[in-house]
């Protein structure tokens, strides 16, 4: 890469000028005018705006140097792409020494590990220092500790190319920052910001929680809890307003000298509700407010925690620089922090314990920022098209829900997106027409900038924001992240002016907008269960909700416009709440029900026509049989717009989940949904592919319902077309040629180890000789084409048998006592010596069966003819009189119907995938007339070629010599081909067709 004429322009001149640059005189706006700003353009990033970008889209942020407490509130540059943060650059006038100064890379590395950038610059331009701020920032770090590369100016044009490959904005849009990050292993150690936020906030939960119970002892476990939620809350809420230059820094600092502290915290949140008005400082009563906080004011606490609190707030102690630490950030903190609850003992001491649905859960999983933007966008992105902003314009009177708000991240999100986009409609419609009158909606910074007034950025809030949480910590913490976000980008000045301008405090309150109950249980649970019979805990646990009381105006009105969100997947309800919940989504109810489920049903009644449903949700929902009602109801009732099997997208777990986006109008014959796969990419990569339309595809809506068990498809809907076409040629079903006794499992044994045996032991302890019967028990044993039968016998009871008459058998699993843990058998529903499903024993002693392989997401199946008992590793099916097995084996190991199990089972990728009778029992087995003479050839072709495959597998299993095992494998090879051939004939595939087929085996 030819290094650029300018930049050795400037690098001349620093040269020249490098002995007057290095006095102190020449300062540091000086260096960034005339070398940091050339530097950057030459590198392709629009320093100065020139192309006019919104405040939104900016490439470059330039940040004032206000200092604060010494230390300047916000780095000097932020390079953005699409107004998302991608690294810090702090400038420093050539006379400061970077190589060696500690100050400046401390600061740097508190930024940017702040703001959990991954990078960040350090330069005066003489010298160029990179730092890996994913390393937690300890003031005794020494200068280089994360210094990933140091360069002086005398390097740019040798080191050009390697500067441009990952400083560029073209790199950063071609991914080669993101892999340089990579190639530079995190060390050791590496705590991230929010989870050393976690670590910090927990603590300061258990020394209040213990200091508040020991002073305390009068207070409720839930009075407890809330004390430390709130006071924990304040102190965050205050600590970022200080560094964002809203309050006077050094506040919180100040009461660390000197005694009483909380006595002057509460000095310090009394004015805060003079000031802010949020129901986050609200302790006296007021006109049309909720109640008010009568606990927290009266409260014990010693200053030792407080003061301990306070030590590791500022700077140089604190790596935390809260003016850059986001919202996002702030939220996946919030989330994980109200995964555990303050317990008191019988003593009134407090103990944190994990929620008991977290733990079953196995943690507390934050939605990356990227799905929360895609579902906004697809839902109240599409609410606005069309729309005015203004308190007249149609934008105000939208209504977005999340039912199971968290720590708010979907609406905050949503919230930033109405921000932004009321902003930019106002610029766009003239900014003064905005900017006058008593109410003006619009403002200009000192910088020149337009922004929202606090006023307008609190009316957007209260009109378009709504969230529901079972629990009361959690809708405090969305209250807070909230209230934050009203505040953003404000100081101490802008809001001192609007406050004199409006004559009003300067948040709002929103308790009318984000509520705490049971989004999925309303009033009408008690008319079963009357409340006289639950306990207090039980009724604060269930939190009953009743919507069209809490959001009256709203449900009269035909509900919400949009309904996103997260809802908890696998939460853990009593048997009470179950039974409710059955018989009010008994529409949707196949078998095995999940919450998740629940709140699909029961939010997709609470948006109104054309309005918008979106969340994130289990992949298992595009396919699982237990959610088949649940997809015909929405393909019946509403109009699909995207669906997307996501995979793993959550940080350090495996729960592949995917996006289901609908608008609640009726379906036509000709509507589309947009589907994608992104299942299989890497987590970075999903974050660009969400957002290419090239890697859509569309499906009409109605053709969902005609594939079995109504899967939501989302990849390649054309190989479905061969799907249909099967369904055209004249077929039964496979449950229709099977036998009466259809399509079962293996036997189930409570413990192999105990009813599975080989012959030494049966010997060995005399085992009842009736009662034993061949066995194979899965993949290990059965092949393609083949039963590799090993020494494996069956102990075949039954709670039908006397086992006094099985004394030996009794004996042996004996043994097996302390490691069968059944539930069944410790209720005594079966006997510890039975089998926990034996089956009928029918199934077993048919001449001829065919077995088949669960475990796996293709058809692997053989013939039986020794009447073998499996387990439930395997599925078993006998074939009707009227067809042969042969010809029967053959369509099932063909390459075609493993494509089209695959297409229906959607189990390929997945880490335990299954072969599942219910869709086996749908595949079209082609029916023959065999009086025609085609039908006939190909009939007794495939019978004889699979007779050859029988005898060929076989042959090969007894094989010992190398070049017989060879020969065998290509006739075998050459078989499987002939065999796949006849049955595309079979089912008349052409060309294209079949290279489908082959492409996707």
């Amino acid at each position: 890469m030819n290094v650029p004429d300018r930049i050795k322009e400037l690098t001349e001149t620093f040269d020249y000028n490098l002995e007057s640059y290095k006095k102190g005189i020449y300062n540091e706006t000086q260096v960034r005018r005339e070398f940091i700003d050339p530097f950057f353009e030459e590198l392709g990033w629009d320093v100065a705006n020139k192309k006019g970008y919104a405040e939104a889209y900016k490439d470059v942020i330039h940040e004032d140097a206000i200092k604060v407490g010494g230390v300047t509130k916000a780095p000097d540059y932020c390079f953005r792409i699409g107004g998302a943060r991608k690294f810090f650059l702090e400038a420093k006038k050539p006379s400061i020494n970077i190589q060696e100064g500690i100050d400046p890379a401390y600061q740097l590395r508190r930024y940017g590990w702040s703001a959990k950038l991954p990078l960040s610059i350090l330069t005066d331009f003489e010298e160029f220092a990179v730092y890996d701020c994913r390393v937690k920032p300890v003031k005794t770090d020494k200068v280089s500790h994360s210094r990933i590369l140091y360069l002086k100016y005398t390097d740019y044009a040798d080191r050009w190319e390697e500067i441009a490959s990952v400083f560029s904005r073209d790199a950063i849009l071609k991914g080669s920052f993101d892999k340089y990050i990579e190639s530079n292993k995190i060390r050791k150690g590496t705590t991230e910001v929010d989870a050393a936020f976690l670590q910090e906030i927990e603590r300061w939960r258990e020394l209040l929680a213990r200091n508040i119970a020991l002073r305390n002892p009068d207070l409720s476990q839930r009075e407890l809890n809330f004390a430390v939620q709130q006071t924990i809350d304040r102190i965050v809420f205050l600590r970022i307003c200080e560094d964002r230059g809203m309050e006077a820094y050094g506040g919180l600092m100040a009461l660390r000298n000197g005694e009483n502290v909380y006595r002057r915290l509460f000095h310090l949140f009394n004015k805060a509700d003079e000031k802010y008005n949020s129901g986050l400082f609200h302790f006296t009563k007021e006109k049309d407010r909720e109640n008010y906080d009568n606990l927290t004011p009266f409260l014990q606490i010693d200053d030792k925690p407080l003061k301990d609190i306070f030590n590791n707030l500022y700077y140089p102690e604190s790596p935390y620089e809260f003016s850059v630490l986001s919202a996002d950030i702030l939220g996946q903190v919030y989330e994980k922090f109200l995964g555990k609850v303050i317990r008191l003992t019988a003593g009134h001491q407090a103990k944190i314990e994990e929620k008991p649905e977290v733990r079953k859960a196995g943690g507390v999983y934050y939605t990356p920022g990227y799905i929360v933007d895609y579902i906004v966008k697809n839902t109240v992105g599409k609410l606005v098209e069309g729309k005015k902003p203004g308190p007249r314009g149609g934008v105000s009177h939208l209504k977005i829900l999340d039912p199971a708000c968290g720590s708010g991240s979907f609406l905050i999100g949503a919230y930033q997106f109405l921000l932004d986009w009321h902003r930019d409609e106002y610029i766009n419609d003239g900014p003064e027409n905005w900017s006058k009158g008593k109410t003006p909606r619009i403002y200009q910074s000192r910088k020149g900038e337009w922004r929202l007034t606090t006023e307008e950025r609190k009316r957007i809030l209260t009109n378009n924001i709504y969230g529901v949480d079972i629990d009361h910590q959690a809708v405090e913490v969305t209250k807070l992240s909230l209230l934050l976000k009203v505040l953003e980008g404000e100081d101490e000045q802008s809001i001192g002016k609007q406050m004199l301008m409006f004559q009003k405090r300067v948040l709002p309150d929103l308790s009318n907008n984000i509520k705490c109950g049971n989004s999925l249980i309303g009033p009408d649970f008690y008319e079963h269960q009357p409340m006289s019979l639950l306990g207090e805990g039980e009724i604060f646990r269930v939190n009953a909700f009743d919507w069209n009381a809490e959001f009256a105006e709203i449900m009269k009105d035909g509900g919400f416009d949009a309904v996103i969100g997260n809802p908890p997947w696998g939460a853990e309800l009593s048997e009470r709440e179950l039974s409710y919940l059955r018989r009010t989504n008994k529409d949707i109810i196949v078998r095995m029900i999940d919450s998740f489920m629940y709140f699909i049903h029961q939010s997709s009644q609470k948006v109104k026509t054309l309005g918008y449903f979106g969340m994130i949700l289990p992949d298992v929902l595009l396919y699982q049989i237990d959610n088949e009602k649940l997809r015909r109801y929405i393909i019946n009732n509403f109009r699909i717009k995207n669906i997307l099997n996501m995979g793993d997208v959550f940080d350090k777990v495996s729960r592949p989940s995917s996006i289901l986006i609908f608008e609640n109008s009726n379906p036509s014959t000709y509507s589309t949904a947009q589907v994608a796969d992104l299942a299989s990419f890497i987590k970075t990569d999903k974050v660009a592919c969400i957002t290419e339309t090239s890697r859509y595809e569309r499906i009409n809506q109605r053709d969902l319902n005609d594939i079995p068990g109504a899967l939501f498809i989302t990849s390649k809907p054309d190989k479905y077309k061969i799907w249909a076409k099967l369904n055209e040629i004249p077929n039964n079903l496979l449950n229709e040629v099977v036998d009466a006794d259809g399509i079962q499992r293996g036997v189930s044994p409570d413990l192999k180890e105990a009813f599975l045996v080989d012959s030494n032991t049966a010997n060995k302890f005399q085992l009842e000789e009736k009662k034993l019967k061949k066995s194979v028990t899965g993949g290990v044993h059965v092949k393609r084409y083949f039963i590799n039968q090993p020494d494996l016998w069956l102990i075949y009871t039954s709670r039908n048998d006397d086992f006094q008459k099985l004394p030996k058998i009794c004996k042996y699993i004996d043994q097996f006592k302390n490691e069968i843990t059944c539930k069944e058998v410790k209720q005594n529903k079966h006997s510890i010596y039975s089998l926990h499903r034996p089956r009928k024993e029918q199934i077993f002693l048919k001449n001829e069966k065919i077995l088949g392989v669960i475990t796996g997401d293709r058809i692997i199946a053989a013939l039986d003819d020794s009447r073998v008992y499996p387990t439930d590793g395997l599925y078993l099916l006998g074939v009707d009189k009227m067809i042969n097995a042969n010809y029967l084996l053959g369509i099932l190991n063909s390459k075609l119907f493993v494509f089209i199990y695959r297409l229906l089972a959607i189990e390929k990728g997945r880490i335990l995938p299954q072969v599942k009778p219910t869709i086996l029992s749908k595949l079209p087995i082609r029916t023959l007339n065999l009086q025609d003479s085609e039908d006939k050839y190909l009939y007794d072709q495939i019978i004889s070629l699979v007779d050859q495959m029988l005898e060929l597998n076989k042959k090969l299993a007894e094989s010992k010599v190398p070049r017989t095992t060879e020969m065998l494998r290509r006739q075998i090879e050459s078989t499987d081909k002939q065999i796949d051939q006849l049955v595309y004939k079979l089912y008349d595939l052409t060309e294209e067709e079949i290279k489908i087929v082959e492409s996707e085996t």
